[in-house]
């Protein structure tokens, strides 16, 4: 478990990556509905992410 919020980003961030490589395979396969949940998963990690204030107060 995180203990701080700069491990709690980082997870972030690397989910982030893992959604930008199945968006790349999605759109290859123009799989619609697919990159429809990649855009909803990236704006609930995005909220999370650039939330004010931050989710662990130091």
């Amino acid at each position: 478990m995180p203990t701080n919020e700069k491990e709690i980003n980082c997870n972030l961030f690397d989910q982030l990556t893992i959604l930008d490589d199945l968006e790349e395979i999605a759109e290859k396969e123009q799989a619609v509905e697919t990159l429809k949940m990649i855009a909803k998963k990236r704006k609930q990690i995005e909220r999370k992410l650039y939330q004010k204030p931050p989710l662990v107060k130091e």
